[in-house]
């Protein structure tokens, strides 16, 4: 027994870097294709010699101003979102739970939604919709708080539907009194699109990224303890009462940083992480592969959507992430009744 552990151990680490390669070099194709495919195309050459500085001046714009852009904010959205989601089913101990199904990318959605409408600065958009998704969140959060026994996270997620429920409604609301031609944009904006990115707004998400990732590092280990259930996680040093609202208001602020940059990109957050632990087999959370999976769905979503539909026109990420979820979501429901008949 003694010599076994360890070669288990050691298995699953070696599995784990693999899986964790194959992902990595799974993003840097997605970067090579969405840098080269297009009504231009461009070889790995040519996008080559403009990455470092040269370059024709045409293939420099279409690179450094349309396609690059894009590609860092399907990255930056991706990993916003599947950290959020990690967080969230941690912390609550439900599968379910992820900023687009509890309504805290409603409350942010609504909120920015009307910043933009308002013709508002990056800055204050990003604003807005922390703002928005910290009220939905909190509302949500001293609703569904038990007496002194903390927050349940069973009554967080059905709290949460209904809350997402209604902040549809109110985004609806918003776009029937809009523009029609500001109402045409916000409806492509909130299916969750990285089409039409541009600097300022992938600067405000890359700062708030950069002082959200240390402190999501951080939680690494509470949040494992965390997940063993609070009695025990107290023993072990993680005070759970005190960490979980920490956690949860972290898990909000990716949410609206994300979705602030691209909308509320439809079931990323949901799947990142449950794919992560699938894929490394490792049996507890992985932030970093959780945050590259993320990054992986919108990325390929991405191209999926521009390129696989010859001769008709590109749709927005946000509707091939949310085809990707749904058929999550009924997998999960069939597993699940499959797993309740073998008990």
């Amino acid at each position: 027994m003694s010599t076994t552990a360890p070669r288990l151990g050691a298995g699953r680490r070696a599995r784990a870097r693999i899986a964790t390669g194959v992902m990595v070099a799974l993003l840097l194709v997605a970067g090579v294709l969405t840098l080269c495919l297009g009504d231009f195309g461009l070889t790995p050459g040519d996008v080559a010699q403009v990455l470092l500085g040269g370059g024709e001046r045409l293939d420099r714009f279409i690179v450094t101003e349309v396609r690059l852009p894009r590609l860092v904010l399907a990255v930056l959205v991706g990993a916003a979102f599947g950290l959020s989601g990690g967080l969230f089913q941690s912390v609550l101990r439900n599968p379910l739970a992820s900023p687009d199904v509890i309504g805290v990318t409603s409350g942010a959605s609504v909120a920015a939604l009307a910043a933009l409408l308002g013709g508002a600065s990056p800055w204050i958009v990003s604003a807005s919709a922390f703002g928005g998704a910290l009220l939905v969140s909190g509302v949500i959060a001293a609703l569904s708080t038990r007496g002194g026994h903390g927050i349940s996270g069973y009554r967080f997620v059905l709290i949460g539907i209904a809350v997402a429920l209604m902040g549809r409604a109110v985004l609806e609301w918003v776009l029937t009194r809009s523009d029609v031609r500001d109402a045409s944009t916000a409806l492509s904006w909130l299916v969750g699109s990285v089409g039409n990115s541009r600097w300022p707004e992938i600067l405000v998400l890359a700062i708030a990224m950069a002082v959200l990732l240390p402190l999501v590092a951080a939680s690494a280990r509470p949040l494992g303890l965390l997940e063993s259930g609070d009695e025990l996680a107290t023993g072990l040093g993680a005070p759970a009462r005190r960490l979980r609202p920490l956690l949860l208001a972290l898990a909000v602020a990716l949410a609206a940083a994300a979705t602030a940059a691209a909308g509320p990109m439809a079931f990323v957050a949901l799947i990142a992480a449950p794919v992560a632990r699938g894929v490394l087999r490792l049996g507890r959370p992985s932030l970093g592969a959780t945050a590259l999976v993320g990054a992986l769905i919108v990325a390929w979503a991405d191209i999926v959507a521009q390129h696989a539909l010859p001769e008709t026109i590109a749709v927005p990420a946000g509707i091939v992430t949310g085809a990707i979820g749904a058929a999550y979501l009924l997998w999960l429901l069939a597993t699940g009744r499959d797993r309740e008949r073998s008990r």
